[in-house]
């Protein structure tokens, strides 16, 4: 069972994603998942150089921030990343994670999120080993671990994902141990009712959902349905 950050209660988060909403109307779905009961809004940045595809920038996040209060996690999958760090920061994000990859120094690309006010994070691809993480716990607010390569949604969860969920909370709950801050540990791909349990069990406390919440139909409760259902798969745990 995981804990809470502070004070030791069960705490999961659910983090729907906004690359599986209808466009058209952003600011009414966010809206809606935070009414669902929705903890963290997922905002997915791809820029057809990192990643095979293109999405969405600062001007869309400033228009969503005043729809909800809950945070917004910006996850940067561009290549290079420090450019635009002030520019989602300046729009609105709370958290701002991005792929090691994908900048010349992790270090310094860190320092620029935290001193422009945000939470900072790496992301992890299923093939980017652990060793990027060695040097610099200290100045991460959470991990994102890629459970399907980056770049599109609706992928299928890649199971060989779980042990690297595990040595991951692992390093954090030492990190912690060892007077180090709580970290989030969030898992993005693939996540549904279904397997959802089964990754809390392996370490991940954060779930971005795309397709499974915003693809749920009306039927089965709409938003709401879906991320109850979330919430009754992760209270077994």
């Amino acid at each position: 069972m995981q804990t809470g950050p502070e004070d030791g209660t069960n705490i999961y988060r659910i983090a729907p994603s906004l690359l599986s909403a209808d466009f058209a109307r952003l600011g009414a779905e966010v809206a809606a998942v935070e009414a669902a009961g929705a903890d963290l809004i997922h905002f997915d940045v791809m820029d057809n150089h990192y990643v095979p595809n293109l999405t969405i920038g600062p001007l869309v996040c400033q228009a969503v921030r005043p729809h909800v209060k809950i945070p917004i996690d910006v996850h940067l999958m561009v290549r290079p990343v420090d450019r635009l760090i002030p520019d989602f920061a300046k729009a609105g994000a709370d958290l701002i994670t991005f792929h090691p990859e994908a900048s010349e120094h992790v270090d310094r690309t860190l320092q620029l999120i935290r001193d422009q006010g945000c939470r900072a994070g790496l992301v992890l691809n299923p093939a980017t080993p652990l060793s990027v993480l060695d040097h610099v716990m200290d100045r991460l607010d959470i991990v994102l671990l890629m459970s399907v390569n980056p770049g599109f949604g609706g992928q299928q969860f890649i199971t060989a994902v779980l042990p690297k969920i595990r040595a991951v909370r692992a390093r954090i709950d030492a990190h912690r141990q060892g007077g180090g801050r709580s970290i989030l540990l969030e898992v993005d791909g693939g996540i549904k009712v279904d397997n959802v349990a089964a990754i809390a069990e392996a370490g991940a406390d954060t779930f971005v959902a795309g397709s499974a919440v915003f693809g749920s139909p009306d039927a089965d409760g709409g938003y709401r349905g879906v991320i109850s259902r979330f919430r009754s798969a992760l209270a077994s745990v």
